[in-house]
């Protein structure tokens, strides 16, 4: 039997940009040696399907990076950038068909959690939402790497899980064009970024962001 707080299937077998937008609120869960640590997702990045030429599976690219983003939807892509930094991605959509949402930004839920997280950060400058307020700042804040690339998010005992959290009803959330992905073309300025607006986790504000309008 699904355990009841485990994130709704329905959510992970829709395309990314139908779920990025509702990943926002939602718990990130990663299980340490130290205890769980638990955070909100505060902001994401749709890469949807084979048309979308920021993806690294632009043109149906199948190669033993991209080929975990082909997964049917509930499993974590996880890559580097810039040869260092990790970056997590939850698969969604149907297999064969390469959809996955970036997480860019999350917000530990307790003093607790934010406890772990800044022990595995290790030291950094600046406000305090320089914790996790980037793709690569919350991986190291988590500790997630490469060695959990593929790894299920939908099912508990696993060291990385999604519960459910916020009803996205409540969330003011904004939409605008995704970061760095200047090689993409006809893409660059796709408004595939979403955040919950006024969080101080999120990694760029946007100068002009538009209100989340379509249905949730």
């Amino acid at each position: 039997m699904r355990d009841t707080n485990l994130l709704s299937p329905a959510l992970l077998s829709q395309t990314a940009l139908e779920a990025a937008p509702r990943l926002l609120g939602q718990t990130l869960v990663r299980v340490t040696d130290d205890g769980e640590i638990r955070c909100r997702i505060i902001e994401t990045e749709s890469y949807g399907g084979a048309e979308d030429q920021g993806s690294h599976a632009f043109g149906n690219r199948r190669t033993a990076r991209t080929e975990v983003m082909f997964a049917a939807g509930g499993v974590a892509y996880v890559y580097l950038i810039y040869g260092m930094y990790s970056c997590l991605n939850v698969v969604v959509g149907e297999a064969d068909d390469p959809q996955a949402v970036l997480i860019r930004g999350v917000e530990p839920l307790t003093t607790r959690d934010e406890e772990l997280m800044r022990k595995y950060r290790g030291h950094f400058s600046g406000k305090a939402a320089n914790l996790s307020n980037g793709p690569g700042k919350l991986c190291r804040a988590l500790r997630i790497d490469r060695s959990l690339n593929g790894c299920p998010l939908d099912r508990m005992g696993g060291p990385l899980r999604l519960e459910a959290g916020d009803d996205v009803q409540d969330l003011a959330i904004v939409q605008c064009p995704r970061i760095n992905i200047d090689y993409a073309g006809e893409y660059v300025q796709k408004p595939w970024r979403f955040y919950i607006e006024g969080n101080p986790y999120v990694s760029v504000k946007d100068k002009d962001p538009a209100p989340y309008q379509q249905r949730l």
